[in-house]
């Protein structure tokens, strides 16, 4: 199959409806605290709040989000009232004494966990980046580009951060890479820094050397230090969606440097493995982990399908589509277009389940916790929404 004109443009027509009239009012005005400033997120399928503590990962998130909207569709006020709000919870809140931020704090902000890596860091970039574009607010653009320079200083400092495991069995993963492209595409899509694409050429260079596989055709999730197989239980395991969400970052990459055949190539390698891995011929959408040599794998919801890795292939699919012409990811665009729709997405009350087992039954009815929130879904639609009005003109 193919997609024709009239049909790409009944799914950008979607992608803005779902957006506009069915993801975003889930969330907003709602989930803003007047009280305390930031975000609400912890709520059931009704939106009925469920938990009051907040995941500062998902503050800089929303922040983005709404920023993100005022940038590109409308500049609405409330919105840039509701991003200004999770910036400012995030710098009076979220930061400890080192620098540091943390993972996890009550609704008044006090400090509840840190974790050892610095993905907190690494959206408070695209928030406040995306936030001084909409409001030209000068201290805005400074905190974001400092914190990339401490995204860049962790990303490459080993020790910098405390280890999670001893250095019995040294790995790396391809979240740090995959993470600091996007981070750093955000940066320069909104207030640009010039540090942005040598260091994206860096790491697409990484996941390229020492990730991707072409002998047995997959993307390693981790790695040892040399790019070689870890033959251990978690060593083996893959996670499809988050390869080919590094799948459409690199075909990003190459859409803004036009077109570049090396890095489309690359990405659509990168999708091609992971839709093999990863997509489930029984049931439909994408499964959660894999083995690379097909052995069982340790975590219990192996084979759950959870909302973000449909997400991520449904935009990497629709890019593939967009830049090669290539009739296949047009037929895997609308399988997973139409899956996820189909079994996610909350007809009654908006937004989507976040959690389905195989069969496609819903697991629990959370719409937001310490994980999910308003990003990944509304991400793809409105990533797919500026993918097909380009490629419409």
């Amino acid at each position: 199959m193919s997609y024709n004109i009239a049909d790409l443009q009944r799914l950008k027509e979607f992608y803005e409806h779902q957006l506009l009239k069915d993801t975003v009012p889930f969330w907003f005005p709602r989930s803003i605290d007047e009280t305390y400033g930031g975000y609400l997120f912890m709520r059931d399928q009704d939106g009925t709040l469920i938990d009051d503590d907040k995941a500062v990962w998902i503050q800089g998130r929303a922040a983005w989000l709404l920023s993100t909207l005022y940038n590109t569709v409308e500049q609405k006020p409330e919105w840039l009232a509701g991003a200004k709000s999770g910036i400012d919870f995030l710098n009076n809140h979220c930061f400890d004494t080192d620098g540091q931020m943390f993972f996890h704090v009550t609704r008044e902000g006090k400090p509840i966990r840190k974790r050892r890596y610095y993905f907190s860091e690494t959206f408070a970039v695209i928030a406040h980046a995306a936030y001084a574009k909409a409001s030209g607010d000068e201290s805005a653009a400074e905190k974001a580009r400092y914190l990339f320079g401490k995204c860049i200083e962790y990303a490459t400092t080993p020790g910098l951060l405390p280890a999670k495991f001893a250095d019995t069995r040294p790995s790396k993963g391809i979240g740090v890479p995959m993470i600091m492209i996007n981070t750093a595409q955000q940066l320069r899509d909104t207030i640009g820094d010039p540090r942005c694409d040598e260091w994206i050429m860096r790491w697409i260079e990484d996941i390229k050397r020492d990730f991707v596989k072409d002998d047995i055709q997959c993307v390693m999730e981790q790695v040892a230090p040399d790019g070689s197989i870890i033959d251990h239980i978690d060593g083996r395991t893959l996670n499809p969606g988050h390869a080919i969400e590094g799948a459409w970052f690199i075909l990003h990459e190459a859409q803004y440097r036009n077109n570049d055949p090396e890095l489309i190539a690359l990405g659509c390698k990168m999708l091609d493995y992971m839709w093999q891995r990863g997509w489930d011929k029984e049931y439909g959408g994408i499964l959660y982990f894999r083995d690379v040599y097909g052995k069982p794998v340790q975590e219990y919801w192996q084979d759950m399908k959870f909302w973000w890795p449909q997400n991520e292939t449904i935009i990497a699919t629709l890019l593939a589509y967009t830049l090669t012409g290539k009739e296949k990811y047009a037929q895997w665009h609308k399988m997973i277009h139409d899956y996820a729709y189909d079994k996610f997405n909350d007809k009654v009350n908006g937004e989507w389940f976040g959690y389905l087992h195989r069969d496609g039954r819903v697991a629990q009815t959370a719409k937001g916790n310490l994980f999910k929130g308003p990003f990944h879904l509304p991400r793809q639609e409105w990533y797919c929404m500026q993918i097909l009005k380009n490629y419409l003109k």
